[in-house]
């Protein structure tokens, strides 16, 4: 199994500001003194596009995805966050802590991913924890290693202990890790 990939998705920022739904518990979200938001989603659309000059530049195969104004989604272009790829097709669809972040999951993104020969084979979708209070943001909570077949996180309100058990049980029986998985969690029992 591979631990890296020379194929990308991005999505380029049409709204990118500070996430007030995001902003009670990320440190990193602040507003920034006297720049507008359009200013700022400028500055983003600059570098977004810089660095998928510099990542072609290097043999990164970069399938960019135009971020749309129908909803109101800032961070946006933290995919990561919402949707995991697999090697074997699977494709994991994580719960979301902020409302807003929930709408960034678009069918139309995988939808262009397999137009673009990317295999989906099954689609497992752990959203419906998002009912229970459940969140587990995907790889922007949680460190892949799949040569290993660890996982690394920090709990926080965005990584409940029960979503991460039953998500790693489903990892296992569908064998996208060892049977001898080892999860590594800060502070847990």
């Amino acid at each position: 199994m591979k631990q890296t990939t020379n194929a990308i998705v991005m999505i380029r920022p049409v709204a990118f500001r500070m996430n007030e739904q995001t902003a009670v518990n990320n440190y990193y979200q602040k507003v920034l003194d006297g720049l507008l938001p359009s200013t700022v989603n400028a500055k983003a659309q600059q570098e977004f596009d810089t660095f998928v000059e510099k990542l072609r530049a290097v043999g990164v195969d970069v399938t960019v995805i135009e971020d749309t104004l129908d909803t109101d989604t800032p961070d946006s272009i933290f995919p990561n966050n919402w949707v995991s790829f697999h090697e074997n097709g699977d494709v994991a669809l994580y719960p979301m802590f902020a409302e807003n972040r929930r709408h960034e999951r678009r069918e139309d993104i995988l939808d262009t991913l397999e137009e673009k020969g990317f295999e989906i084979s099954n689609i497992m979708d752990y959203t419906s924890a998002e009912d229970d209070g459940f969140f587990l943001e995907g790889t922007g909570s949680l460190l892949l290693d799949r040569v290993n077949g660890k996982a690394y996180c920090a709990l926080s309100l965005e990584l409940m202990k029960n979503c991460l058990s039953n998500f790693v049980k489903i990892l296992i029986m569908l064998r996208l890790f060892s049977k001898h998985f080892k999860l590594l969690m800060e502070n847990v029992n």
